[in-house]
């Protein structure tokens, strides 16, 4: 008999970052890490489970510029040039390192990365996303999405356009691939604010999650708090973020991650080989950069780091799955002593899909664990949100969530202070701009459409939260730099021509519409005033 649910969601994006100007592109690596060390390990985790006849379900949200990138041509063709480099680096290092301790571990990533390319080339035959589609037709998976280019929507609440927009266009995507809308939607940052439900409400999705205190702080008082969703004024299921159960799996000082027996994430072969060696992944201009490659284990607060022990890995993550598991289960048997009446509780698990394989090595191999021991407790389900919806509507009742995200601080800090505050001076104008676009274009001519598409690409661009996160921590500020003015500078030739009667070069706009490919069947009157 269950007594309790847990709901696992993990969250994949990444921003849109893809140069056919350019052969090799530091900033593309980013997707090609995440393929090889999250998506494609994630996928042979859940296909084994589901080989197995193991139940198991799983929330997965794919964001549209993710998906974007997954399905273009032109970066499966350089993935898979990448990850042939890896493998064939792979193969040096075993031939590098006979005689060295780390040998045995250099043959497992040689084993490793063999596999992942055949993974890749021969089973979804460079199609990571009908992957992902395949176990969600299966039952394994319910596939949600999240904004049109991840912007932070509470700073865009004076301007309701702009949060329809990046609502709409998402959701039109989702229905375009899958032929049905969303059920679920992923706040970007787990950004809410009262008001955001009734675009989703409009956009068909039926539930959303919040950081833990938008219903511990809501109004009236979540009085289930957030073990059981409640609905808001427009009629949106709105599910809370357990923190002990998010805490225990990504934090790498109270969590799991940092156990010693994990692998280290900063100690990469990419800094220690000469770039001959390195061969297509030594890093352009000679820039030092991450290969996946990394021979050391967490050990502890040390600079001194022990050689990895992957059969040891296994062992502690099986572990540590075990300990999740129970926890959860002895967490829904107290609650349910708590919460007398009412449905079962349901825990509820949001994370960065990334953690898990790329920031910690170990993690999809976790989830499968989670999987195998969860079978072992018929008081414990994992279920979805849009699951839970459909057992139990009731919920908790109408109310309204706070102000809120996750992250520093839980508001608006990480993605509003000194390092970013200037960029948003430019997005309001520029969505302004297109709001007023749009209200002078209901009939354009087919350049002059094709131009309004374009600006709203570019309008959205700008506006991930991507790039106000990345320069919060410092880490990639000038290409940040770099590609906001990108986007506004475009978005400004436009709006310029469209302004001034002139006609646009078609040779340039068909150049911008092929770098900026995003959004295929994006409609500029998604801006047009209500």
């Amino acid at each position: 008999m269950t007594t309790g649910y847990c709901a696992f969601v993990l969250h994949a994006h990444l921003p849109f970052v893809r140069h056919p100007e350019r052969d090799d592109c530091l900033e593309e690596r980013w997707l090609f890490e995440a393929n090889t060390e999250c998506y494609l390990p994630l996928l042979e985790t859940l296909e084994g489970l589901r080989n197995e006849g193991i139940p198991f379900r799983l929330t997965v949200s794919l964001s549209p510029t993710l998906l974007a990138m997954l399905d273009d041509p032109l970066l499966r063709k350089r993935y898979r040039r990448h990850l042939a480099a890896l493998v064939q680096l792979a193969d040096r290092e075993v031939e590098l390192t006979k005689g060295w301790p780390e040998h045995n571990v250099a043959r497992w990533y040689q084993h490793h990365l063999h596999a992942i390319y055949k993974l890749y080339t021969e089973r979804f035959h460079q199609d990571i996303v009908a992957g992902f589609h395949s176990l969600a037709k299966d039952g394994y998976l319910e596939l949600i999405t999240c904004g049109a280019t991840h912007g932070f929507l509470p700073l865009m609440q004076h301007q309701p356009e702009a949060v329809r927009a990046q609502i709409q266009v998402a959701c039109e995507e989702f229905r375009r691939r899958w032929g049905h809308p969303p059920r679920g939607f992923w706040l970007p940052e787990c950004g809410y604010f009262p008001g955001v439900d009734k675009f989703l409400k409009e956009a068909g999705v039926q539930y959303c999650i919040v950081e833990h205190h938008g219903l511990a702080h809501a109004r009236p008082a979540a009085k289930r708090g957030v073990f059981s969703h409640a609905w808001t004024p427009s009629g949106i299921a709105v599910f809370g973020r357990d923190v002990g159960s998010s805490k225990q799996v990504w934090s790498a000082d109270e969590g799991y991650p940092g156990d010693p027996s994990y692998r280290e994430f900063y100690r990469d072969v990419g800094w220690d080989r000469d770039p001959q060696h390195l061969g297509r992944l030594a890093a352009p201009n000679g820039v030092r950069a991450f290969t996946g490659l990394k021979y050391h284990k967490v050990t502890g607060p040390t600079d001194s780091k022990d050689l990895y022990d992957r059969w040891a890995a296994e062992q502690t993550a099986m572990r540590h799955a075990r300990h999740f598991v129970h926890e959860r289960a002895r967490q829904v048997a107290v609650i349910q002593g708590i919460l007398t009446d009412g449905p079962p509780p349901v825990i509820v698990s949001p994370y960065d899909a990334e953690l898990f394989g790329h920031w910690w090595f170990e993690g999809p191999y976790f989830i499968g664990q989670v999987a195998r021991a969860a079978a072992e407790h018929p008081g414990l389900e994992f279920i979805t949100p849009g699951d839970y919806i459909s057992r139990h509507d009731e919920g908790q009742g109408v109310l309204e969530p706070s102000y809120s995200s996750w992250g520093y601080q839980g508001y608006a800090d990480f993605w509003l202070d000194g390092a970013n505050h200037w960029m948003y001076r430019h997005m309001h104008g520029v969505a302004d701009r297109m709001v007023d676009l749009a209200r002078r274009n209901p009939n354009p001519t087919e350049t002059v459409r094709r131009a309004l598409n374009q600006a709203a690409r570019e309008l959205l661009l700008a506006q991930s939260s991507d790039w106000a996160f990345i320069l919060k921590t410092g880490t990639a500020t000038d290409y940040v730099w770099q590609r906001f003015h990108n986007h506004a500078g475009r978005f400004a030739a436009i709006d310029d021509a469209l302004n001034n009667g002139e006609e646009l070069n078609p040779r340039w706009l068909a150049q911008v519409e092929a770098a900026d490919n995003v959004f295929p069947t994006i409609d500029y009157r998604v801006y047009t005033p209500s």
